[in-house]
């Protein structure tokens, strides 16, 4: 202990230093190293050679000046050495090897009878020294914590690791130098070969069929999973398992925290549904996003709800001048708002604006003001059950509120505006896919009486949102159940939240006016598989939470659908997002219909509403087009 206790004085110590102060040493530690070496080379070749004292200053302090050009030029003397690699440390032995060669070669050329033995010998003791010195530092730095990692460290906590691959060697030697109260005491593997082997000293125990009775005879606290690429029959295998005992499971934080050293003990995330439905989340060429929103005025309505939240994060990360975070609700927008400020390093201006996308004066002087290049309209009522009773306020919001951006985008003179929509707009049986469905038309029709670009992004259900499936769930099942699915046979299209914004950020980024882009959502879930994957996460088992029928909601469908089974799609940006084209109806004629309707009884209203958007399809084209299935699977030619 009194050792642990002085190696842990002295990283603290050393880790005080400024960066300037820390340079010094080690330069002042590689000149002693050099001089050590010479002077181990002259005792060596004592009887062979003579240097004189003149000859041994002039080839240190040209070897140490060599050297510290060589540092200089190739970065190596910029590099952590607390997290030096072998490839740092590879570098650092032949930059003074080679520098100290360099100066001998030099000297030789200058001096009579200056020894190359004595170079050579000089040379290669000097790299060993240098490089001896920062394997000692790293090795007193993780030494520190190994106690950390030591099954006798009763009072830490007791960590079971899953993956002895590249994600498990990288966590471990992370929290060997950053221990947070772990101790983790092994390491399970699926390939059987590992078992008996160690990582950094952490011992491979067995596989993860092992999970339990490991866990039990270690008395284990936690099981963390290094498998970034885990399947997901194999994250349900595992949190059956723990379930069977009662011990929590999580993820190693991202490989981006931890190589950079920024993760903490909170950074370990629980295993999620998006990890058990196994959606590959899509990657995207960055360059576009950054091209469409670097420097630009981006304006975001309905800015505080779930999926207007997420564009304003992924939108940030692309450097705008400007944010304006438009809402009808004041704590959701002042809560984006000081999430978005406190970040560090942000450049960008962020502006809190509380307004109604029904007031269309109000609308038009904060455009005015502020004079956006691009407009994201993500306010909507998206609640299917909620607007089949309250028809009025769907149409009044939804499609109204929409009109009235658009027409204040266009008065404005705003570049280009992006309408969030749904896949609950393709032959809508609720208020609710009607209205956006409407809303697609008003919106799109501006482009033909407006110099501004027009376009909507149509996808599913978005894991985690407010009207998401899953936090209704997650409710029922901390009540104790039962948890209820409508119809065991329904089936959704879902993404992550952060997916979804940034690929209507992409779309957005080609419209050229007039598009209704369709994600890729990927193969449909059912709902009733869903129900019984987010029991599992929740640690109980489908005979302690049941599920039960309750029936179809009014306004619900068996399943959804990307596009109607009469819509063309003439284009595709990618295997990702299908481009369609609304119907050329005029503007007037939408318009006429919603005044018309507007003010009819309840029922009559719903029934209007969801009568006109289905009689509304895509454009026929002269272009070659990809037919969309009723199922909506998503089938190129």
């Amino acid at each position: 202990m009194a050792k642990q206790s002085f190696l842990k004085n002295l990283v603290d110590f050393v880790t005080s230093w400024t960066n300037k102060q820390r340079l010094f040493v080690w330069r002042a530690l590689d000149i002693l190293a050099i001089m050590v070496a010479s002077i181990v080379s002259f005792i060596i070749l004592y009887d062979i050679i003579t240097v004189t004292p003149i000859q041994w200053g002039i080839f240190t302090l040209l070897s140490a000046s060599i050297y510290f050009i060589v540092l200089h030029l190739f970065k190596v003397d910029q590099r952590i050495s607390r997290y030096s690699s072998l490839y740092d440390f590879v570098n650092v032995f032949f930059s003074q090897l080679v520098s100290n060669l360099v100066s001998g070669f030099i000297l030789s050329l200058l001096m009579d009878a200056f020894s190359l033995r004595f170079v050579v010998i000089t040379a290669l003791f000097a790299a060993v020294f240098s490089t001896a010195y920062r394997i000692l530092w790293r090795g007193v730095y993780t030494s520190r914590s190994v106690s950390k990692f030591s099954v006798d460290e009763l009072e830490d906590k007791k960590i079971l690791l899953i993956g002895a691959g590249d994600g498990g060697s990288l966590f471990i030697q992370s929290f060997k130098r950053q221990p947070e109260g772990l101790n983790v005491v092994g390491i399970l593997d699926k390939d059987k070969n590992k078992i008996g082997t160690n990582i950094s000293g952490v011992p491979v125990l067995g596989s993860d069929s092992d999970l339990a009775e490991i866990a039990l005879k270690y008395n284990v606290d936690e099981i963390i999973i290094a498998i970034p690429s885990l399947q997901p029959e194999a994250y349900e295998r595992i949190l059956k398992a723990a379930n069977e005992i009662d011990v929590p499971v999580f993820k190693m934080p991202s490989v981006e925290k931890v190589l950079q050293g920024k993760h903490r003990q909170n950074d370990m995330k629980k295993v999620d549904i998006s990890d058990l439905l196994g959606r590959q989340e899509i990657k995207l060429d960055e360059s576009h996003l950054r091209q469409e929103i670097e420097g630009k005025v981006i304006l975001i309505t309905g800015a505080g709800g779930s999926i207007g939240s997420e564009i304003a994060r992924q939108v940030s990360k692309y450097n705008p001048l400007k944010l304006i975070l438009l809402g009808h609700g004041e704590n959701s927008i002042y809560l984006i708002y000081h999430e978005l400020i406190k970040k560090p390093g942000m450049m960008t201006q962020y502006i809190p604006v509380i307004a109604d996308v029904q007031h269309y004066d109000r609308l038009l002087e904060v455009f005015k003001e502020y004079k956006p290049d691009i407009v994201y309209h993500a306010a909507a009522h998206k609640h299917v059950p909620l607007m089949e009773v309250n028809p009025i306020e769907a149409l009044k919001n939804n499609v109204y509120g929409s009109y009235r951006v658009a027409k204040a985008v266009d008065a404005a003179g705003v570049r280009k505006m992006v309408m969030i929509s749904t896949d609950k707009a393709v032959n809508p049986p609720n208020v609710m896919g009607a209205t956006k469905r409407i809303a697609e038309l008003l919106v799109i029709g501006m482009n033909k009486k407006s110099d501004s670009l027009f376009c909507a992004v149509r996808f599913g259900n978005v894991l985690g949102s407010r009207g998401s499936v899953i936090p209704v769930f997650e409710k029922q099942i901390a009540a104790g159940g039962p948890v209820t699915v409508t119809d065991f046979r329904m089936t959704r299209y879902f993404m992550t939240i952060p997916e979804a914004s940034r690929l209507v950020i992409y779309a957005g980024a080609f419209a050229e006016g007039s598009e209704v882009f369709v994600l890729n959502m990927g193969e449909p879930v059912k709902i009733l598989d869903l129900a019984k994957k987010m029991i599992l996460l929740s640690g109980f088992s489908e005979s302690e939470i049941p599920i039960v029928e309750s029936g179809i909601r009014p306004g619900e469908k068996l399943y959804e659908e990307l596009l109607t089974s009469s819509e063309l799609v003439n284009k595709q940006l990618d295997e990702n997002i299908f481009i369609g084209q609304v119907i050329d109806q005029p503007i007037e004629e939408t318009l006429a219909f919603v005044e018309e309707v507007k003010d009819k009884p309840t029922n009559d209203l719903k029934k209007e509403l969801v009568r006109y958007a289905n009689e509304s399809h895509i454009v026929d084209s002269d272009d070659e087009v990809i037919v969309i299935p009723d199922e909506a699977e998503l089938v190129t030619e």
